[in-house]
């Protein structure tokens, strides 16, 4: 079994977020993998599912199939980038006794780069899942940024990131280890 202090968190992987998104079938594919891998091995899941825009229960807000959320794993409704603020997260990862976190969803830009950063600074060792994020072209102050580049600047800002006594990085779906 997989050390118990591992959660895998998989953020706004939801039917109302997706459009639009880079390779957002094969994110889901894989996140959907990664999920049965870790149940699979008895890690915790916990879902996040974004509510500023939609309520439990709206299209919009379920999951993206095919994934599924098992009535034992817990679901954290948030309504900023940040999936801490606001919320229970905190408490229920306590609960959990995790200390290390592997991290997949959507927007790498926001709300995966915001959450994984917070975890960070919460303490926590944070993997993010390479290949299980995406996100949508973006424009700002007039500079075009596609979705490819944003996923690749996420994935080279966890690889290089550093704090004392925690461990962070990136792993394909299928490489990830599960176990701290």
């Amino acid at each position: 079994m997989s050390d118990p202090r591992t959660v895998l968190l998989v953020i706004d992987l939801q039917v109302g977020v997706l459009p639009g998104c880079l390779d957002a079938d094969g994110v889901l594919a894989r996140t959907d993998a990664l999920v049965r891998r870790a149940r699979a091995e008895g890690v915790p899941v916990v879902w996040v599912q974004d509510h500023a825009v939609w309520e439990p229960g709206e299209p919009d807000w379920a999951l993206a199939a095919p994934l599924h959320r098992l009535a034992s794993e817990p679901v954290v409704g948030k309504a900023y980038r940040d999936a801490f603020a606001g919320t229970d997260l905190a408490e229920v990862l306590a609960g959990l006794g995790a200390t290390r976190l592997v991290v997949a969803g959507a927007q790498s830009d926001y709300c995966v780069r915001t959450t994984t950063q917070s975890a960070a600074v919460r303490g926590f060792d944070v993997t993010l899942v390479s290949d299980a994020h995406t996100t949508t072209d973006a424009v700002w102050g007039g500079v075009a940024v596609s979705a490819e580049q944003v996923v690749a600047h996420a994935n080279m800002y966890f690889a290089g990131l550093r704090y004392p006594g925690q461990t962070f990085g990136i792993a394909p779906h299928d490489e990830v280890a599960l176990a701290g």
